[in-house]
């Protein structure tokens, strides 16, 4: 073999032309990126996550990302002396609580990611656009409750979450405009909505990300989380599940603690007109990339 081509130069280029074939398969396609978990916290990551974002988006891709922020929302309240329950992985939110988490949400976290996207995209013009649920009436919402079954009794009693939410109608109009905008905007939302009487509502991030891909008939959603995936009774990466595997790994108990609302908003948004979702570890530089320009992926992908 030519000694030339195992230089670094010639690595590179070979594989940004193996890209190629993907780079036009997400050309003017829809991609809504979830992103929180650790990787959100750490400012080297953040900043590498910032700058793939903006390489996607000088892909060609229309490009909306969905943060979370439940770590930073704990810290804050635990700062202010206000004590956190949750129930099925959602946070009670009454009245402070939801006044720290808009706070956090949509002021802290969400200006951070758009101004570390703007300076990444600097010399190109790409900028972070950050918003909430609230803008524009981007997601209505509606109380959410749940029911606990006490394992004694055995009867089911209903939960109060207080404020928090769940989405009753999304409207992308906003969204669309700025990803197909002459000018390259990517917009950040916060899980942040608003009822139809005008009260605030903290919403889960997911499914935020999972109503939002739905509306906009997304081809990809990515679900960039603190684990590889889903793992199989080997702990190695189920590469692909249909919609019936996904739900058969949460009957069958494969799934398990925080990968069950993942794989349900994963089952939801394939439901709701998009085409794949993707489960993979955000804490890993560059997963988005090895995700969509190279033929092994780096997650789990959950189809109809």
């Amino acid at each position: 073999m030519n000694k030339a081509a195992e230089e670094p130069g010639w690595a590179t280029a070979r594989t940004l032309a193996e890209a190629l074939p993907y780079i036009q398969i997400y050309g003017r396609q829809t991609v809504v990126i979830k992103y929180g978990g650790h990787a959100m916290g750490e400012a080297a990551l953040a900043r590498l996550f910032a700058a793939d974002a903006v390489l996607l988006k000088l892909l060609g891709l229309r490009l909306v990302i969905v943060h979370g922020g439940g770590p930073q929302i704990s810290a804050m309240l635990e700062k202010a002396a206000v004590k956190s329950t949750f129930v099925d992985g959602l946070r009670v939110t009454d009245a402070a609580t939801m006044e720290v988490a808009e706070m956090v949400l949509s002021g802290a976290i969400n200006k951070e990611i758009a101004s570390w996207i703007t300076q990444a995209g600097a010399a190109a013009d790409v900028r972070g656009v950050g918003l909430s649920g609230k803008d524009a009436r981007l997601i209505t919402v509606e109380k959410a409750t749940r029911t606990l079954r006490d394992p004694d009794s055995n009867i089911e009693r209903v939960v109060d979450l207080g404020f928090v939410g769940e989405p009753s109608r999304v409207d992308p109009k906003l969204i669309v405009d700025l990803i197909d905008s002459a000018d390259a905007y990517i917009p950040v939302i916060a899980p942040i909505g608003v009822s139809a009487d005008g009260q605030t509502y903290n919403i889960n991030a997911d499914t935020v990300a999972g109503a939002l891909a739905g509306a906009l008939k997304a081809k990809r959603m990515l679900l960039l989380t603190d684990v590889a995936g889903v793992l199989d009774a080997n702990g190695e990466i189920v590469r692909e599940l249909s919609i019936a595997q996904a739900r058969a790994a949460i009957d069958s108990g494969l799934a398990t603690g925080g990968m069950i609302p993942k794989l349900l908003t994963a089952v939801a948004a394939v439901e709701a007109g998009v085409e794949a979702v993707v489960i993979l570890d955000g804490r890993r530089p560059h997963a988005l990339l090895v995700e969509l320009f190279t033929e092994h992926g780096a997650g789990t992908l959950v189809r109809a």
